[in-house]
């Protein structure tokens, strides 16, 4: 009996020794275990970037929303209120020129509507004037003709129904705009009509988020690599299959100022104010897409010019910070 009670005695002396032994081991063995997940060398940690406040967040901008996009690395560089769905004015026509190229030869011949000619914006264009379609689709994107946007709606729109009037061909056509603004996965986007033009005081042509132009913008560059190829430059001259000679001006004014400049389309409506959509080249095969929407008539290239120069110091910062752009 005395014996027991000598070995109970001397459990209860080691039993907490024992007890606070294990629960050390247990603690050292998932300190050992668990570190290696969150610790790592100074080597292998990236510094924080300080180029988005500092290239972006100061930025002094008129415009509602603004989007800048990588076209090479599919990211957002920047955005302020992208998503916003606002009227689009003429950068409608970036989607007419896209739904029109993936339906037409460059070749075909479009001959101009007469019932047509009315609409805000007669860039020059005559009553049944005949034009090889690439031709006037480079005029309709430099010099924003609604003219020459309707007149392509309408023959396009025609040729996808087998040959139907003009004004059923250009609803068609509005109807397969809208088609591809789903396929492109452009959420905030519809158009009702091809121009841009604002329907009534109240109603836009067409509406779209400054993101969704972004994406449009990158697509058009993608699938039709020549497409904006007439924006690059102040003015061109054309000539139709009528032998009638067109000298037009761009619309984007700031065309010279932009660097590296690979297309841009402009817009402005009473409803939208001034937008614009451009995509320029940071570096070799370097393409970024910049949008501006509900910005001023002047304004819209100003925003634009700080978001290109922005856009650049970003990379630059991070480049110079060892970090992957």
């Amino acid at each position: 009996m005395k014996k027991l009670r000598r070995y109970l005695r001397l459990f209860e002396i080691i039993s907490p020794v024992y007890t606070f032994g294990m629960v050390g081991i247990i603690f050292l063995i998932l300190f050992f275990t668990l570190g290696k997940f969150f610790y790592r060398p100074n080597s292998q940690i990236a510094a924080p970037s300080t180029a988005i406040p500092s290239a972006f967040s100061k930025l002094d901008l008129g415009a509602r929303a603004v989007y800048v996009y990588d076209m090479i690395n599919y990211r957002e560089l920047f955005s302020r209120n992208g998503d916003a769905q606002l009227p689009l004015a003429s950068l409608t026509k970036i989607m007419m020129a896209v739904t029109a190229l993936s339906l037409l030869p460059d070749s075909t011949v479009v001959t101009v509507n007469s019932a047509f000619l009315s609409s805000e914006g007669d860039s020059g264009l005559y009553g049944n004037e005949r034009w090889r379609f690439k031709d006037l689709l480079d005029l309709t994107l430099l010099e924003s003709s609604n003219d020459g946007a309707n007149a392509i709606a309408a023959v396009a729109g025609a040729v996808s129904r087998g040959g139907v009037p003009d004004d059923w061909g250009r609803e068609q056509f509005v109807a397969i705009m809208n088609k591809k603004a789903v396929e492109l996965g452009l959420t905030q986007t519809y158009f009702l009509n091809p121009t841009g033009l604002d329907e009534s005081n109240f109603l836009s042509g067409g509406y779209g988020s400054a993101r969704d132009i972004a994406t449009l913008f990158s697509y058009a560059i993608s699938a039709y690599p020549m497409m904006f190829e007439a924006t690059q430059y102040e003015n061109r001259e054309f000539n139709s299959l009528s032998s009638i000679k067109h000298r037009v001006k761009n619309t984007n004014t700031f065309v010279s100022k932009i660097p590296s400049l690979l297309g841009s389309k402009t817009g402005y409506t009473d409803l939208a104010g001034g937008n614009l959509a451009i995509a320029f080249n940071a570096g070799l095969n370097r393409p970024i897409v910049i949008s501006v929407l509900g910005s001023t008539e002047e304004g819209r290239f100003e925003d634009a010019e700080k978001l290109v120069w922005a856009t650049l110091d970003y990379l630059k910062v991070n480049q110079e910070s060892g970090i992957r752009n």
